[in-house]
């Protein structure tokens, strides 16, 4: 047996060493440029000793880039959040590198339906890796594919880069690459422990996975919330390639996945060809990796379905979308269920399928461009079009802004300015009707990611489709919005209807002019005639403010150029109708200081979204309090606590009690709302959901995955009924709220009839997948409850609000608890 042992670590040991070495990594039998550095050359350590970090890969790319410009450019899309590189290699024979502006040209015909020379062209490949930055050993295998496709000599690569432009992306996520290579380095041992425990293998919170503000890139190349996606985005819309690979990992103790998935998870509007070419680009990664003995597996697990990701995002385009899904090392060797997993063995599964996704472009080339022609083709005939509105004009030009970024042409409205028109009768057809429709029948019931996702009900906007559009201009540039200010001698009123309005009443607060909450409309005489406002006005009197009248003026002005909302000139504080600017149905409104609780146990993705919201769309400062030293905090200094999706058992009950009664605001986001009841803070009761089968059947154990599968709350859009005369609710202005629910926290209404300004009604299912168990469990139960405790209140919020940075209809609804969640009276919240 210890011999047995000493063999096994010798051979373990050798495998470590001798990995690290190009060799066990590349082909054998060819050649390469000597005047082309290997990795080694640049980054100081052999490819997967190390986890590179962004820094030395992007130094590589623009290394092996300089050392052989007749066969690569290398270009910089922009800069990551935490401004580092994102840089894209265009790799390809020296001929095509001499017309590559050309060829683009060329191929671009095809895109835009006009007869192109598909005889000569060459295909278009994407590669991409490691979206999720703790996923590298996709970004490590760049290091390999860099050098092989730059630097290889003979025949068969000249054959194979006449035939293709590789666009080589070597990280998509640049921030979380860098937070992760710097945990694994940090952790690793010269001795390799391979103990699943060692702390090399554990990242602190929020881990490598996310971008800066720890959002999943990978779900936002359809959004293009951040600005790592629309960097990336923009230049796949100027290529439009015919084959884009998405390398991934997965767990330890798996073995490696590549495309077709599920095949009955695949969107309605992904063509069958589509999946048949995903098909036919399989059977060269299985010889691939046949060769070099690698387990995988194909059609479980993953799917096709949502348009937001890599993987899928491209097959609504006339593109084949590849995912790779690697097990994971994690760091440099672990032990898992099949032995011990190294890091250069990860690595070099990803290396074997790049090139064999080339050899299949190569193979399939002509396939390929035909069936992207074709799919271009087909969506130029249409006569229906999609018309949206809405009056607030900043949310309409968000709402068009992600539309251009999706090289979506859209179009202005002769007969009603406020109306912008998207005609289907374009290349872009299939990615508008994913945008635009709403989804209630599927093939199937499990769920890889969210079951919905319309974007006019995420952004609260008005759509509807026409068949008789006066369409006029095309809009290529956001529409100018103005604003108005003129100077008065007695008091200024912000309507609430912007999108941008809680960003400047924040500006006002912080420059501290003093606000106040209109509670009830009035109707008054103002410099621009008389104008009626609604509950959730911001009344500026002149009267209270500690600065000059001028002061107030000037930064009046400036906030409303900045955020561009219409701050109104009050003549007088007699009202011609409703309230006077006197009445005791205005309330004083304080600066919030927020915090966010995070760290172990809290959804990183939640608190990101919080964050971003505030920070980027709002410029509203927040501090980030750690769940381990929450206890350890002088709460005081905050007025407002938000807890979004988590674990808060370890939060002193006493403490957050203690400050709530002292005045603060809570809010509580979808699980979190568990925590409130479980500490006895409100009296929250909730619907318990009914098991899909009776417990009096025999059923067959093969069931058993579907049938509980379809019982997730994967992520679907739903109706609630609003009251909008709440000060939760101001700024709307209809009472149907479409809200995005991903989790099974059913609250019932509370006994005060007051305190559930919103709750979904018996058929509430607006677009996505909902079972009927929990379609019963969430009938007539509460989307927000409010309870008073001691001078403060907390607000429970069953859904996330700030859903994936796109969910802007739910944005006033975040900013009025932060905002006006003090001012609800006391009487109206509560279970009494």
């Amino acid at each position: 047996m210890k011999k047995y042992v000493l063999a096994l670590f010798a051979f373990v040991f050798t495998m470590q060493i001798t990995a690290q070495e190009l060799s066990y990594y590349l082909p054998a039998n060819v050649t390469y440029n000597a005047n082309v550095p290997k990795p080694k050359d640049i980054v100081h350590h052999q490819v997967g000793e190390f986890h590179i970090t962004h820094d030395r890969l992007v130094q590589y790319m623009y290394a092996v880039a300089k050392a052989n410009p007749s066969r690569v450019l290398i270009e910089r899309m922009g800069f990551s959040t935490e401004q580092r590189e994102q840089v894209l290699l265009t790799i390809s024979s020296p001929n095509n590198i001499k017309n590559i502006d050309a060829i683009r040209t060329e191929h671009l015909k095809l895109y835009k339906g006009e007869i192109a020379n598909i005889a000569n062209m060459p295909a278009i490949v994407w590669i991409g890796h490691s979206i999720h930055g703790n996923e590298s050993s996709g970004a490590n295998a760049a290091l390999l594919g860099a050098y092989y496709f730059v630097a290889a000599e003979g025949s068969r690569i000249d054959s194979m880069l006449n035939n293709v432009v590789i666009l080589y992306d070597p990280s998509f996520n640049p921030d979380g690459l860098q937070r992760f290579s710097t945990w694994a380095n940090q952790h690793k041992s010269s001795v390799l422990v391979t103990d699943p425990n060692s702390r090399e293998f554990s990242e602190v919170w929020p881990g490598g996975r996310f971008n800066h503000y720890w959002f999943d890139l990978n779900r936002d190349w359809l959004p293009q919330v951040h600005i790592e996606s629309q960097n990336r985005v923009q230049y796949f819309h100027k290529w439009k390639p015919n084959i884009l690979t998405d390398h991934h990992e997965m767990g330890s103790n798996a073995s490696f996945f590549f495309q077709p998935g599920v095949p009955s998870r695949v969107n309605s509007n992904t063509p069958n060809i589509n999946q048949a070419l995903t098909a036919k680009i399989a059977t060269y990664h299985t010889k691939a990796l046949d060769k070099i003995k690698s387990l995988y597996f194909t059609k479980e697990n993953y799917d096709d379905f949502y348009y937001g990701k890599g993987s899928t995002y491209p097959d609504a385009q006339g593109c084949v979308g590849i995912l790779f899904e690697q097990a994971s090392s994690r760091g440099h060797a672990q032990q898992t269920a099949n032995g011990v997993l190294t890091f250069p063995f990860t690595i070099r599964n990803q290396f074997v399928t790049e090139l064999s996704t080339v050899e299949a472009a190569v193979a399939l080339r002509k396939e390929l461009l035909q069936y992207q022609q074709s799919f271009f083709k087909n969506n130029l005939t249409a006569t229906n079009s999609y018309v949206y509105t809405d009056d607030d004009n900043e949310k309409c030009n968000l709402f068009t802004q992600m539309l251009l970024r999706n090289d979506i042409k859209v179009y202005a409205d002769k007969s009603n300015a406020k109306n912008f028109i998207v005609p289907l009768a374009q290349s872009q057809q299939t990615l508008i009707k994913a945008i635009f429709e709403k989804t209630l029948s599927y093939k199937d019931s499990i769920f890889y990611d969210i079951t919905a996702w319309t974007f006019p009900l995420a952004y609260g906007i008005q759509a509807s489709l026409t068949t008789s559009p006066n369409m006029g201009n095309q809009i290529t540039t956001l529409p100018t919005i103005t604003y108005n200010v003129q100077k008065s001698n007695y008091a200024y009123a912000m309507q609430w209807n912007s999108y941008y309005a809680p960003a400047a009443l924040y500006a006002l607060l912080n420059n501290k002019i003093e606000t106040k909450l209109t509670h009830q409309p009035f109707t008054v005489v103002t410099s621009n005639g008389n104008i009626s406002f609604e509950p959730g006005t911001i009344l500026i009197p002149l009267a209270t403010q500690q600065l000059a009248d001028d002061v107030v003026f000037a930064k009046l002005n400036a906030i409303a150029e900045k955020y561009k909302v219409n701050i109104h000139a009050l003549q007088t504080g007699l009202s011609i109708s409703g309230v006077d600017l006197g009445s005791g149905s205005f309330s004083n409104l304080a600066k919030p200081s927020i915090a966010t609780v995070v760290g172990n146990g809290v959804s990183a993705l939640d608190a990101g979204e919080v964050w971003f919201t505030l920070d980027k769309r709002m410029e509203i400062p927040q501090t980030h309090l750690d769940i381990n030293n929450i206890n350890r905090v002088n709460l005081d200094k905050y007025n407002t606590l938000i807890l979004v999706s988590g674990n808060y058992n370890e939060l002193n009950k006493e403490k957050i009690k203690t400050w709530v009664q002292n005045g603060g605001t809570l809010i509580a986001m979808e699980e979190a709302i568990q925590y409130i009841a479980d500490a006895g803070l409100a009296n929250i009761k909730f619907k318990k959901i009914q098991l899909p089968y009776d417990s009096t059947q025999r059923l067959a154990y093969n069931q058993l995955i579907a049938i509980n599968g379809a019982q997730a709350m994967s992520g679907a859009i739903f109706a609630t009924q609003a009251d909008t005369t709440h000060p939760l609710l101001y700024g709307y202005h209809s009472s149907t709220v479409s809200v995005f629910k991903a989790n099974k926290v059913y609250m019932e209404k509370t006994k005060n009839p007051f305190s559930t300004p919103m709750y979904y009604k018996a058929n509430p299912l607006q677009s996505g997948w909902l079972s009927m168990q929990n379609k019963t469990a969430m009938q007539n139960t509460a989307a927000t409850n409010v309870y008073s405790l001691g001078s403060g209140k907390i607000i429970c919020i069953d859904h996330n609000p700030n859903f994936r940075g796109f969910w802007l209809g739910g944005t006033k609804l975040m900013m009025n608890a932060l905002f006006f969640g003090k001012s609800i009276n006391s009487t109206s919240s509560g279970d009494e």
